[in-house]
């Protein structure tokens, strides 16, 4: 990638320009130049004084916090792909094993078309001017109904907290950052520039660029996970990917709930009408 630096992409001084304009932002995800450092996840945790996730070992390296979730905004996964990206062997039985290891830094989508704003019925998750999914804990009432509604298993509810008194939780895009002119947290923090932050245009040319370099090195997989012809109409983190994006828990083609009211709502009807008929056909006989 160009060693431009990510300031050049957006600067605090022309974020609140962006805003005002409402101008479209989002997050650019290349995990080829990840580290696995997760200063990511602590300025995230820091800057929205999130609590911890337990202190149990996983064993999966040092990847305690597992994934998305309540109290964990941004999650390092730690990826291990059998094949020879870079030029790791792992030993085995049956001889040497080539394998990869790569880090992906995943966060909420704030999905153009949200299946969680869709399905809040309190209005506790807003659109915000900088295009992001806004939820406002002070106002949900615990339903988790958009638990179940985002494709990207993102949203969930802090333990401990009982239906009725809230509880569901999520990346909030550092909206109080851009508010008053600052960088995401984890964007901010990242010292590989692994994370971008900046108008999405902007973003997906520089995730296209990239994705021919990586091409042109000998990733023949890699592509930008910009998932716009699915029902949730784009996101706002775009991902460089060297592979499937299953490898990396993303789902191929992710879609919006309410894309499936239709058949259901057909479903409805035609299982009423035959229950009509066939009622009436009893009767008759």
């Amino acid at each position: 990638m160009s060693s431009e630096p990510a300031e050049s992409i957006i600067s605090n001084q022309a974020l609140n320009s962006y805003v005002e304009e409402k101008v479209t932002v989002g997050f650019l995800t290349d995990p080829t130049l990840c580290i696995g450092c997760k200063a990511c996840e602590v300025a995230c945790k820091e800057w929205n004084q999130l609590p911890d996730d337990g202190y149990e070992l996983s064993g999966h390296s040092y990847d305690n916090t597992g994934a998305l979730g309540a109290s964990t905004w941004r999650h390092v996964k730690f990826v291990e792909i059998d094949e020879a990206l870079t030029p790791q062997i792992a030993p085995s039985k049956g001889g040497e094993e080539p394998f990869s290891w790569l880090f992906l830094s995943d966060v909420c989508k704030h999905c153009d078309e949200a299946g969680c704003l869709e399905a809040c019925p309190t209005g506790a998750l807003v659109r915000t001017e900088v295009g992001s999914v806004l939820l406002q804990d002070d106002v949900c009432n615990g339903c988790g109904y958009c638990v179940v509604a985002c494709p990207f298993g993102v949203v969930d509810r802090r333990r401990g907290r009982v239906p009725g008194a809230g509880g569901a939780f999520k990346c909030t895009f550092c909206y109080d950052r851009q508010a008053t002119g600052l960088t995401p947290a984890c964007a901010k923090a990242c010292p590989t520039e692994s994370i971008l932050f900046g108008p999405l245009d902007a973003l997906r040319r520089r995730g296209v660029a990239r994705v021919r370099e990586l091409e042109e090195r000998g990733y023949p997989k890699a592509s930008l996970y910009d998932p716009r012809t699915t029902s949730v109409c784009g996101t706002h983190a775009l991902f460089v990917l060297v592979d499937e994006p299953e490898h990396f828990g993303l789902p191929p083609a992710p879609h919006a709930p309410t894309e499936y009211l239709s058949a259901a709502w057909w479903s409805a009807l035609l299982t009423a009408a035959a229950v009509i008929v066939a009622t009436f056909a009893v009767f008759a006989w």
